[in-house]
């Protein structure tokens, strides 16, 4: 089974966009990359699956999983 990610990436025309990990269309266009990463976390906790975010470079700057961690910490 794939791992399924959620991806709040930067837009060539300006903002931010949502993409789904194998996917080439957007799920959604944002101004604000806080308002792309909220509306992506919501998806990604839907789905249970990972967020990840880039910077405007396109390099990671940050994930996080919502799904079935395999490596949970030790608590």
């Amino acid at each position: 089974m794939a791992n399924k990610s959620t991806h709040v990436v930067p837009n060539s025309d300006g903002g931010w966009d949502i993409k789904q990990s194998g996917g080439q269309r957007s799920s959604g266009h944002f101004e604000r990359k806080q308002d792309a990463v909220s509306r992506a976390r919501e998806i990604s906790q839907n789905q249970k699956s990972e967020l990840v975010i880039h910077n405007k470079d396109g390099k990671i700057s940050s994930k996080d999983s919502h799904g079935n961690d395999p490596y949970p910490p030790k608590g």
